[in-house]
């Protein structure tokens, strides 16, 4: 108690009353100027749709501009590389497919990413020539079994330009699932850094109540969720993802207009009936009590920026832990698959 208190055992002087009231503040003020800040950058921009090169180049510009904003984390758009093919069809209905839909996937496949390979090398040494982690969304081909599918993927890399580890969507939405295959629980990824512990899901994956579990119990700090979903009731997801998971969230989504697409794309008359605005974005980051920190950003391309005080996560789970003393394990119990789901397997390989 700071007030002054009668006389007689425990009182304390006017004086001796500042004092402590002085090293109270003190003591205030040591515990915020030690707390850890992250400075992070979300970039809300569309792709040079179906260019992997110049999509490329254009998150290299980029990242060096959020780097020169001091951001030490940029977070890209869900498919930013080389474009979430909004309003294409692919020509594929149900119970058929056009020959003109598989020239306009081969386009599309031409354009992904092997991981590794000099793509994903020209993405690191940005992220080292800057000095950032990164966490670039991108379609990424299978090369190492079936080479003949694509993933919608979150790259993570590192300050020193190494790629740190990825994440697949593990449930393509609606005709996504046309397009893009399914990931397994081996990427369920949630990366130590002195940032914090980075990690995410993809677009509706965050509807997934046990996918989000998984992240929580890998001890997410910084909750990566890049999307395609434009609408008012995601940014409200995303602020439950928060206060539920107590972890800081960057929402990061594209802005794209009908004329970004290529005039020579294979299809390009499906989109003839679409809105002039294809996606408007939405872009935000998000406290771990669900406080709106930047954003919504709609209607344009742009960066937000944020400065993240890490001591807010603890400090959010003084009432609420959802895998500590929220958790009731003696009720409800997660278990988790992280073997990679290979189809073929022979003998001699190891398990």
């Amino acid at each position: 108690m700071l007030g002054l208190q009668p006389r007689g055992r425990g009182f304390k002087s006017p004086l001796v009353h500042h004092f402590y009231r002085s090293k109270v503040f003190l003591s205030k003020s040591l515990f915020h100027a030690m707390s850890k800040k992250v400075k992070v950058a979300v970039a809300q921009a569309a792709p040079v749709l179906f260019n992997r090169e110049e999509s490329i180049s254009k998150a290299v510009k980029l990242i060096e501009e959020a780097s020169k904003k001091g951001a030490e984390l940029v977070l890209f758009p869900e498919a930013f590389i080389p474009a979430y093919p909004r309003g294409l069809t692919f020509g594929t209905v149900v119970g058929n497919r056009t020959p003109e839909g598989r020239y306009t996937w081969e386009m599309y496949w031409d354009n992904c990413i092997k991981v590794p390979s000099r793509d994903t090398d020209i993405l690191g040494e940005a992220a080292k020539e800057n000095n950032v982690f990164l966490a670039m969304g991108v379609i990424e081909k299978d090369s190492d079994y079936s080479q003949g599918t694509l993933y919608c993927t979150i790259l993570y890399f590192g300050p020193d330009g190494r790629l740190l580890g990825k994440h697949r969507k593990l449930k393509p939405t609606a005709g996504e699932r046309l397009i893009w295959g399914e990931g397994d629980g081996s990427t369920l990824t949630v990366i130590p850094t002195e940032l914090g512990k980075i990690g995410g899901l993809i677009c509706w994956e965050n509807y997934m109540p046990l996918a989000r579990m998984a992240m929580y119990g890998k001890g997410v700090e910084l909750y990566l969720a890049p999307t395609a979903d434009q609408r008012d009731t995601w940014h409200a997801t995303l602020r439950h993802i928060a206060c539920e998971g107590r972890c800081f969230v960057l929402g990061c989504n594209q802005y794209v207009t009908k004329d970004m697409y290529p005039k020579d794309l294979v299809g390009i008359e499906e989109l003839k009936d679409q809105p002039e605005v294809l996606c408007r974005g939405g872009s935000t980051i998000i406290s771990p009590l669900g406080e709106v920190l930047a954003g919504p950003l709609y209607d344009e391309e742009g960066i937000l920026y944020a400065d993240l005080d890490l001591g807010a996560v603890a400090r959010g789970k003084l009432d609420f832990d959802v895998v500590g003393h929220y958790a009731r394990p003696d009720v409800f119990k997660l278990v988790i698959n992280e073997k990679p789901a290979h189809p073929v397997s022979f003998k001699g390989e190891a398990e």
